[in-house]
């Protein structure tokens, strides 16, 4: 059984007991959180397809640790302007692990 979810903007295949990668949220680690906002549900025959949304239907997962992206180098340059600039940027992110599926 795998489900569709839609989690702060962006989509993820959610499969029990499977750990997602997911943008940093401020919830403490070991809690848990519920996503209603399913897109699709899938039990292997028979597919649940939301308009948006799936009523009824939830995905509830744990939060794990928060973790930090390799670094990402911006370097910015105009050309015979004597203007160069290095930038960094590391995002961060916090692991869920699905716990459950409800479907509808």
């Amino acid at each position: 059984m795998y489900a569709l979810v839609e989690y702060k903007g962006k989509q993820y295949k959610a499969e029990k007991g499977a750990q997602l990668q997911v943008d940093l949220t401020d919830a403490e680690k070991g809690s848990k959180i519920a996503i209603d906002t399913v897109l699709l549900v899938s039990d292997g025959e028979k597919v649940s397809v939301g308009t948006p949304y799936v009523k009824g239907a939830k995905v509830e997962v744990v939060v794990g640790e928060s973790i930090r992206d390799a670094k990402v180098i911006v370097y910015k340059y105009k050309r015979k302007k004597d203007y160069h600039r290095t930038i960094g940027h590391r995002q961060q992110y916090t692991m869920v692990t699905v716990e459950n599926i409800v479907g509808a």
